[in-house]
C-alpha cells in the first residue's frame, strides 16, 4: 500500500527510425485496441463494470473510490492513504486481517493504493472465490465501522509511519514534497503529499475515521470493475445481491480544475546523503484527460524516451554530462506537473547539465518534433497498450484502466478520444502545446549531495460470515517441446495460442559466478554492452529498429545466467529475431559506448554504497563465501570501483568469446508459434555460430566462519536500520524445494508470516519484514531482512532470533499454517501464469537449475502431497538459528550501545566489506 503516481502514457521508449519506408508504415492503430465492457449503475448509485476475458480462470475484482488526499482538510493531511490502511483490518461481518483471507482463498495482486484524487482495492482471484470477495468488498464498503476502534487505528498510524519513514530514507526520498509544496499554493488540495505529515497523522482520531469512511465510503462514490472468466449477466447480480443494500452515501460537492499560475521562476536547493546532484525542473500543466496533456506526454516522449530522444542523446551520450536525463508528467486531477529530470554525472556540475536540459527545451520548443520521432513514439505506445491487454488485474491491468477512465473520464469510452488524440497528433499540434505550458513559472529543484437513490432489500445473511467458496477450474503449464540446432544449441518451446505476444531468452551459464575468471563487475556490464552496437548497426540504429517493430531487447545477467530477452510481436517476429541474433553474435563494444557505461556503472557502485539495502548485499557474499568462491563477489553484479575502472574493451570481448556459445546456451520461447515455424527461423540465424570450451566455476560448499558475528556499516543520520541475518543452506533442487518454500511461506514469505507479522503488525517497528531463500546452483543465501526504526535496532535484532529459534523449538508450522500456506499456493495457481513473460519465468527457472520437464505441470499435486511432519522435519535442516551472521546498516552512534548487548561478536566494516578497526570507526 504505497502512494502511487499514475503516469499514464509515461513508457520506456527506444529511438526513431532512419529507414523512409519505416517512417511512413504504422504496425500499429486504435483500432487495434479495443477491451469490450458493459456497464450498469445500480440503485443506489454504485458503477458496476464488467469486461469478459476466458484466457485464464480468474477475475480481478477492482473497487475505485473517488476519494484522494485532496479531499482532506489543513491539518489532516495523511487521512486518506490511513483509511486506506485501516480497510485491510477486517470489517464488521468478517473481523480479520483482508490479506490472510485473500491469500486463503488463491488471491494473488492483492493491494490498495492512495493518490491525490482516488482509492483502489484490487485483487485476482479464482472464479470459484468471487462471492467470497464480492462479500469482503461489499462488507467494508457498508458495514466497517464497527470494526474499527482506538487499538487498530494505533497500529495501523504505526504502520504508515514506517511507510513515510521508510520513502524518506531512500536517496532523493524528500523531493516530491518540496516539489508539491512549491508548485502548488497554501490551500490548494494539492499543497500536501499523500503520505502525510507525522503531526497529523498523530492527530488523527476515531471521529475522523467515521466521519471520512461515512462521506466518501459510500456507493455512489465508487466504480466497480470486474474482469476476467465471467459472465455479464451473473456478475450484475452477484454485486446486486452484496452490494445493492448499501445505502448511496451523501451528495458530494468536487473540487474544480485548478491550475495555479506561477508568473515568475523559483528556485530551491536541499541537501540529502545521494551519490549526484539531481535536477528536477517542474511546470504546472493541465489536468489528467486533457488533449493539452496528452500532447505534453508526445513531448516528454519525445525529448527523453530512448537512446536517440534528444534529452539521452545530449546528455548521456553525446556530451556525457548526465548519468541520466528524463521528461514525465505527474498526472492529477486538478492540475498535473510536467518534470524534467536528470542526475548530474561525477565530475561534472550543475550548471552545465541544467545550461544543457534548457538549450534541448528551447529548440524543442522552437522546431517542435520531427514526424520521424512522433511516428517513433506513437507506435510505441500503442505496442505497449497492446501488449498490456494481456492482464486483467493490478497496476495497468484492463479492471485497473477501465475504472481509471470511469473515475475521472466519467466513461471508459473516454480512452477511445484519448487514443484517437495521441493517434492524430501533429508536430505542430505538440510544439504549440509546449509553448503553451513550458514557459514563465517552473520551479527549479537542485538537491546535492548531503440523482433519488434507493436500496433493495437482501437476502444475504451475514452472521454466517463468507459464502462457500466454488471450485476453480485447473490450470495448465505449457507442454514443453525440445529441439537441437544443427551446432547443438538447445531450443525449447512453450507453446500459448491466443494474444500474439511472443517472449524469447537465450540463457548462458555464465552470470556474476563467472567474475571468478575476470573482474568483479565484467558479467554485468559486458551483457549491459551487448546492445550497445553490432559490427553492422549502431546502438541507435539498433533501437531505432526495435522501436518500429514494437519489440524490446534486453541484456542482462543474475548470479548463475546470463541472457538476452526479446518481447515482440508474431507479425514483427522475423524482423525482430534479425536483431536479437546480431546482438548476440556480433557485439562490437564500441570504445565510447564501454567509457560511458563504464562511467554509469562506477555511478551505480556509488549510489549502491549510499543505500542501506544495496551496502548490505553488496558486503554479504564476501563474508558468507569467503575469497575464491564464484560467488563471493558483490550480489549486486556491479563490481567493484577499482576493478570496474580497471576493465577495457578487450574483457569485455573475452567475456563474449568464452560464455557466448551455443553449447553454453539454452533458447526458450513462449508464444503462439509451431515448432515447424521456428526451427528455420533460427537454424538461419544461428547455424554459423561456434562452439567454445567453457570454464567451470568454482561453486564447491563452504565452510561456514561466521556465526555469532554481527558486521556494522555507519550510515550516520540514517532514519532506519537495515538489518540482513544470512547463512548458507544447500544448494536449489537438493531440499525439496517445494517444501522449502512452504516453511519459509509460513516463517517470512507472506504477508501473514510470522516474521512480518511480529515486525510490522505487532510491534509495528517496520513497513515490512521477511524472510525467504534465494536461488543458486551453489549453497545460497537464507535471509531475514528487516528496515526498522533506528530506536528498535536491537530489539529487532532479537525479535527475528527469537522468530527463528521458536520455528524449530517449541513452536513449529503448526497444522493451521500448513493448511493456509499450501492452500494459498494451490489456489493461486490459476493466475500464476497468465501472460508470457510469467510463463517464462517459470520456464527459466525450470532450464536454468534442471528440473524435470513436467515440474509445473504436476506442480498443484506435489503441493498437495505435502506432510506437514516432512515440512516440520525439513525446516530443522534449513532453520538453523545458531549458523546467522548479521549484517546492519545505520546511524552506528545510536545503535552500536544496543547492539553491544545482544552478545554478538561486533565487526566494522566499509562499504566494500572491509574490516574498519574498532578505534578507526567513526565515533
Amino acid at each position: 500500500m504505497r502512494q502511487y503516481f499514475t503516469f499514464m502514457l509515461l513508457a520506456l521508449f527506444l529511438a526513431s527510425v532512419s529507414s523512409l519506408d519505416a517512417q511512413k508504415k504504422s504496425y500499429f492503430s486504435p483500432d487495434d485496441i479495443d477491451v469490450p465492457y458493459k456497464k450498469f449503475v445500480l440503485n443506489n448509485g454504485l458503477t458496476l463494470i464488467v469486461h469478459e476475458d476466458h484466457k485464464a480462470p480468474i477475475a480481478a475484482v477492482n473497487v475505485w473510490y473517488h476519494v484522494g488526499s485532496k479531499n482532506e482538510k489543513p491539518g489532516k493531511s495523511g487521512f486518506a492513504h490511513l483509511f486506506e490502511h485501516l480497510m485491510f483490518n477486517g470489517s464488521e461481518n468478517y473481523n480479520d486481517d483482508y490479506f490472510q483471507v485473500i491469500e486463503r482463498i488463491g488471491g494473488t495482486d492483492v493491494n490498495g493504493t492512495t493518490n491525490n484524487d482516488r482509492t483502489n482495492y484490487f485483487q485476482n482471484v479464482p472464479v470459484g472465490a468471487l462471492d467470497q470477495v464480492l462479500f469482503l468488498e461489499s462488507d467494508r464498503m457498508g458495514h466497517l465501522l464497527g470494526a474499527i476502534d482506538q487499538e487498530v487505528l494505533d497500529e495501523q498510524r504505526g504502520v504508515v509511519q514506517n511507510e513515510k519513514r521508510q520513502g524518506e530514507n531512500q536517496p532523493y526520498g524528500k523531493q516530491w514534497d518540496l516539489i508539491t509544496k512549491a508548485m502548488f499554493p497554501p490551500g490548494h488540495p494539492y499543497s500536501w503529499t499523500v503520505i502525510g505529515e507525522m503531526d497529523d497523522l498523530n492527530a488523527a482520531s476515531l471521529e475522523d475515521v467515521q466521519e471520512w469512511f461515512k462521506t466518501y465510503y459510500g456507493p455512489a462514490n465508487a466504480v466497480v470493475v470486474i474482469a476476467g472468466d465471467v459472465d455479464t449477466e451473473d456478475i450484475y447480480k452477484r454485486v446486486v445481491k452484496y452490494f445493492g443494500d448499501i445505502p448511496s452515501g451523501p451528495a458530494l460537492a468536487r473540487p474544480e480544475v485548478n491550475i495555479p499560475v506561477r508568473t515568475s521562476d523559483t528556485r530551491q536547493s536541499y541537501q540529502d546523503r545521494v551519490p549526484e546532484a539531481r535536477i528536477n525542473i517542474v511546470w504546472n500543466v493541465p489536468q489528467w484527460g486533457s488533449k493539452d496533456l496528452e500532447m505534453l506526454n508526445l513531448a516528454t516522449n519525445v525529448l527523453s524516451s530512448g537512446k536517440n530522444s534528444r534529452f539521452y542523446k545530449r546528455l548521456v551520450y553525446d556530451d556525457q554530462i548526465a548519468s541520466n536525463a528524463n521528461a514525465f508528467t505527474w498526472e492529477k486531477e486538478l492540475a498535473s506537473n510536467f518534470i524534467i529530470q536528470a542526475n548530474v554525472k561525477p565530475g561534472k556540475t550543475v550548471e552545465e547539465v541544467e545550461a544543457a536540459l534548457l538549450e534541448e527545451l528551447a529548440k524543442f520548443l522552437k522546431e517542435g518534433p520531427t514526424e520521424a520521432e512522433l511516428h517513433r513514439v506513437k507506435e510505441q505506445y500503442f505496442s505497449g497498450v497492446i501488449k498490456g491487454l494481456e492482464r486483467i488485474g493490478g497496476f495497468g491491468g484492463k479492471s485497473d484502466l477501465l475504472a481509471q477512465f470511469e473515475v475521472y473520464g466519467s466513461s471508459p469510452e473516454y480512452s477511445k478520444e484519448v487514443l484517437q488524440w495521441i493517434a492524430d497528433a501533429t508536430p505542430k499540434e505538440v510544439q504549440m502545446a509546449a509553448q503553451k505550458w513550458l514557459g514563465t513559472g517552473k520551479h527549479t529543484l537542485i538537491c546535492t549531495p548531503f440523482p433519488e437513490y434507493s436500496t433493495v432489500d437482501s437476502d444475504v445473511d451475514r452472521s454466517k460470515g463468507l459464502p462457500q467458496m466454488e471450485e476453480s477450474a485447473s490450470v495448465k503449464f505449457p507442454d514443453l517441446e525440445r529441439a537441437t540446432l544443427k551446432n547443438g544449441m538447445e531450443v525449447i518451446l512453450a507453446r500459448r495460442p491466443g494474444i500474439p505476444t511472443m517472449v524469447m531468452r537465450m540463457m548462458f551459464d555464465a552470470g556474476y559466478a563467472s567474475d571468478q575468471f575476470a573482474k568483479p563487475g565484467t558479467a554485468s556490464l559486458a551483457m549491459n554492452m551487448m546492445d550497445e552496437g553490432t559490427k553492422s548497426k549502431t546502438a541507435l540504429e539498433i533501437n531505432e529498429e526495435l522501436q518500429m517493430l514494437g519489440a524490446s531487447l534486453s541484456a542482462g545477467s543474475d548470479l548463475d545466467a546470463s541472457s538476452v530477452t526479446l518481447n515482440t510481436l508474431k507479425p514483427t517476429l522475423e524482423p525482430s529475431l534479425d536483431l536479437m541474433a546480431d546482438v548476440i553474435l556480433n557485439p562490437s563494444f564500441p570504445a565510447e559506448d564501454f567509457d560511458r557505461l563504464k562511467n554509469q556503472t562506477m555511478v551505480q557502485i556509488q549510489r549502491e554504497k549510499s543505500q542501506p539495502i544495496a551496502m548490505a548485499l553488496r558486503v554479504m557474499p564476501k563474508f558468507l563465501y569467503g575469497d575464491g568462491h564464484a560467488y563471493s563477489q558483490p550480489m549486486t553484479g556491479s563490481g567493484y570501483e577499482q576493478t570496474v575502472q580497471s576493465m577495457t574493451r578487450e574483457d569485455m570481448m573475452k567475456f563474449h568469446d568464452t560464455w557466448i556459445r551455443p553449447n553454453n546456451a539454452k533458447l526458450m520461447i513462449v508464444g503462439d508459434i509451431e515448432m515447424s515455424e521456428l526451427l528455420p527461423m533460427l537454424e538461419k540465424r544461428f547455424s554459423g555460430w561456434g562452439k567454445g570450451k567453457i570454464p567451470k566455476k568454482n561453486i564447491a560448499e563452504v565452510k561456514d566462519s561466521n556465526k555469532g558475528k554481527l558486521y556494522l556499516m555507519d550510515r550516520p543520520e540514517s532514519e532506519q536500520s537495515v538489518i540482513i541475518g544470512g547463512y548458507l543452506v544447500d544448494p536449489y533442487g537438493k531440499l525439496d524445494e517445494i517444501g522449502r518454500e512452504t516453511a519459509m511461506n509460513v516463517l517470512g514469505g507472506e504477508f501473514t508470516s510470522r516474521i512480518n507479522m511480529n515486525l510490522r503488525e505487532d510491534k509495528h517497528w517496520a513497513y515490512g519484514a521477511s524472510a525467504f531463500v534465494m536461488q543458486g546452483k551453489g549453497e545460497r543465501p537464507l535471509l531475514a531482512y528487516a528496515p526498522v526504526q533506528t530506536d528498535k535496532t536491537k530489539e529487532s535484532v532479537q525479535e527475528i532470533m527469537k522468530e527463528f529459534e521458536m520455528f524449530v523449538g517449541d513452536k513449529p508450522i503448526t497444522e493451521a499454517e500448513f493448511e493456509k500456506t499450501t492452500g494459498n499456493a494451490i489456489l493461486q495457481m490459476p493466475g500464476q501464469w497468465e501472460t508470457n513473460n510469467a510463463v517464462m519465468g517459470s520456464l527459466t527457472n525450470q532450464i536454468k537449475y534442471g528440473l524435470e520437464d513436467n515440474y509445473y505441470q504436476t506442480y498443484g499435486n506435489k503441493i498437495k502431497n505435502l506432510k506437514l511432519n516432512d515440512v516440520q522435519t525439513l525446516s530443522e535442516k534449513l532453520v538453523r538459528p545458531g549458523d546467522m551472521a548479521y549484517f546492519v546498516v545505520g546511524d552506528k552512534e545510536k545503535i552500536l550501545p544496543g547492539l553491544k548487548e545482544l552478545g554478538l561478536e561486533i565487526i566494522f566494516v566499509d562499504a566494500d566489506g572491509n574490516p574498519i578497526p574498532q578505534s578507526k570507526a567513526k565515533p
